[in-house]
């Protein structure tokens, strides 16, 4: 059962990592400012879902990320480790296993909204799973995790 009612962990700094530089991106992901649904437009959690343990869930799968280089590796063995580990490579189909449990958890518990993008509305992805027994590899080695949370919409939004 890759979902669980839980009490997220609010943390609005981590709207801030995207603007961490990374290899190739010195002033942090290209997406930020730009891309709808991406900080600092992003409205912050409370003003898009009503969140109260009863009644939010995070939603997850698990995506065996050693597999996957391994299998790169035997199909390209003259490729650099960070090209067997490339996001290009394996996200869409750790996002496609994330949209089938969505689509899984949404047939028992109606929503009415599911946010999957977490950390853009300042929660805390890896301390919220830690809260449920689930550790998140920083980078990911063994496998990785992609996070969704669904809650009530908060029909009392501030501007």
């Amino acid at each position: 059962m890759p979902y669980k009612a839980v009490k997220l962990k609010i943390d609005y700094s981590v709207r801030d990592l995207c603007t961490e530089p990374y290899y190739n991106h010195p002033k942090g992901c290209p997406n930020y400012n730009k891309k709808v649904g991406c900080p600092p437009h992003t409205p912050v959690i409370e003003n898009l879902l009503f969140f109260v343990w009863s009644n939010t869930f995070i939603i997850w799968n698990i995506f065996d990320f050693a597999g996957h280089c391994r299998k790169m590796k035997r199909n390209h063995p003259d490729w650099t480790q960070r090209q067997i580990e490339c996001c290009l490579y394996w996200q869409s189909t750790a996002r496609k296993q994330l949209e089938n449990e969505i689509e899984k958890f949404s047939f028992e518990h109606p929503f009415e909204s599911i946010i999957r993008n977490p950390e853009a509305i300042g929660v805390n992805v890896t301390a919220t799973m830690s809260k449920i027994g689930e550790i998140l590899e920083w980078p990911p080695k063994r496998i990785a995790y992609q996070v969704a949370i669904a809650g009530r919409k908060n029909d009392r939004r501030r501007t």
